[in-house]
């Protein structure tokens, strides 16, 4: 190894702990504290299924914006850089939405959990609104924080049929729908409620079955989908890796600039029929 090399491998050595202790610094400051404010909007999309506020998503839209200018800047110049970052606000809102869609998924999986605890909890000798109660106490996750928010809605006041119409309205799935029509019906007409709950968690959970055999069935070719979608935009990419400045001479010739933005427009429209089909393959 000669001096230079070794020179070399000891500031690559001292970069890497320099900029370890950097953002051990930064972790300590106010900084990091304002970064996890920010994204707070998209933890709680999550873990509530709450929507970020107008004011939210606009910081939210200009932090994605200035993420997707640097990144585009690094690769193709400032001219890139700027294209690229105008999909901003939109790439953020479909990171709530998509963290949305994983809360609501979740919702829908714990739903048999739900219909079992609030059928234990009346075979006990608790009303419908105290089932309710009794149930928030065991369960987590997604269907443990809508149980609680509807514990805590009862307590303050709100009347059961209206608890359980948010909790429909929030959880939009079928099988909620039918979680509380059951209880809905049962209050009025009367009935074994908790034998009528189990057979109903019983019957979600076959569902739940067929419905991973689906997606199990349709991995292979979902995933081909995905990846025969990206080549083009990985062959681009390593295109601008090995030669700097390849996107911006595309874009300067008038025919090729018009036939990279029609291949683009042809990916987003494979990209957003492969999504249909995969969405109607997971039954959403």
């Amino acid at each position: 190894m000669t001096r230079a090399a070794a020179l070399a491998l000891g500031a690559g050595g001292a970069a890497v702990l320099g900029a370890w202790e950097a953002l051990a610094a930064v972790e300590a400051t106010r900084v990091a504290g304002g970064l996890r404010k920010l994204l707070a909007p998209v933890s709680r999309a999550a873990s509530e299924g709450r929507s970020p506020s107008a004011l939210e998503q606009r910081r939210l839209g200009i932090v994605a914006a200035g993420c997707l200018l640097a990144g585009g800047w690094l690769l193709g110049g400032p001219l890139v850089g700027g294209v690229i970052a105008l999909a901003g606000p939109s790439a953020a809102l479909m990171l709530i939405r998509a963290r949305r869609r994983h809360y609501v998924s979740e919702l829908e999986r714990e739903a048999p959990g739900v219909a079992r605890a609030l059928a234990d909890a009346l075979s006990a000798g608790h009303s419908a609104s105290g089932a309710m109660v009794a149930a928030a106490v065991g369960l987590e996750g997604a269907a443990g924080h809508e149980m609680r928010a509807a514990a805590r809605a009862l307590d303050h006041g709100e009347t059961t049929q209206a608890v359980l119409e948010g909790l429909r309205a929030r959880a939009r799935s079928s099988a909620w729908d039918t979680l509380v029509a059951a209880i809905l019906i049962q209050r009025q007409a009367g009935g074994d409620l908790a034998g009528l709950l189990r057979e109903l968690a019983e019957a979600l959970e076959a569902a739940e079955r067929v419905n991973r055999d689906a997606q199990t069935a349709t991995a292979q070719a979902r995933f081909t989908a995905w990846l025969v979608l990206a080549l083009p935009l990985g062959a681009a990419g390593i295109a601008e890796l090995a030669s700097p400045g390849f996107a911006l001479a595309l874009l300067d010739d008038p025919l090729s600039g018009w036939l990279s933005g029609a291949a683009l427009a042809l990916q987003a429209c494979a990209a957003l029929c492969v999504r249909r089909l995969a969405r109607g393959h997971e039954g959403r």
